[in-house]
């Protein structure tokens, strides 16, 4: 089922612990490197298995960010005053027609940015580390990068499935757990 000519890029940029007071835990700090989200990020590709670039070759970026500076994209971008968790600004217009001189390049799918503060309340309120949340974070932004959405709670539910199956993938949530979550639903 794999498809090895699938590739991702990802840009990583932490704009987190670049604030004064803000740090990861010596556990996570492996976060800061690319190549954890590279690997996350192409093993998810390879699920996923989409078809929107001929070359089966995509880029996307990830962002660190604090409550202030995704307070201000989200005040800015989405009218909404306020911190949130996952902001993701897909490039791919789908019905876009595309060039030939475009057709061997990757294909830019766009941004996520994550808010590390947020999530890691997000964590301890829901008994799970900073890393699964920032998984679960990256997954969800992935999905809307690649055309996924939610506006009702069908479409939400078939995207939190996926999210679920995503972070099996890489390992963060055991097949046992998958299992028991699937027969809740």
């Amino acid at each position: 089922m794999s498809n090895p000519n699938l590739q991702v890029e990802v840009t990583l940029q932490d704009h987190y612990t670049s604030q004064p007071g803000h740090q990861l835990l010596a556990r996570d700090a492996d976060l800061l490197m690319v190549e954890i989200w590279q690997t996350w990020f192409q093993t998810w590709l390879e699920t996923l298995q989409p078809t929107l670039s001929p070359c089966q070759h995509y880029e996307l970026s990830l962002r660190l960010a604090d409550n202030a500076e995704i307070r201000r994209l989200n005040h800015h971008y989405r009218q909404a005053d306020q911190p949130t968790d996952v902001l993701a600004f897909a490039s791919l217009e789908i019905d876009a027609p595309q060039s030939e001189v475009w057709l061997d390049l990757p294909l830019y799918l766009g941004d996520i940015v994550i808010s590390v503060e947020t999530a890691s309340g997000q964590a301890a309120q829901h008994g799970h580390d900073l890393r699964t949340e920032l998984a679960w974070l990256a997954a969800h932004g992935f999905l809307h990068l690649l055309g996924w959405d939610h506006p009702d709670s069908e479409r939400l539910q078939q995207m939190l499935d996926q999210q679920m199956l995503l972070l099996g993938r890489i390992g963060l949530i055991s097949p046992a757990s998958l299992d028991l979550i699937n027969s809740l639903t």
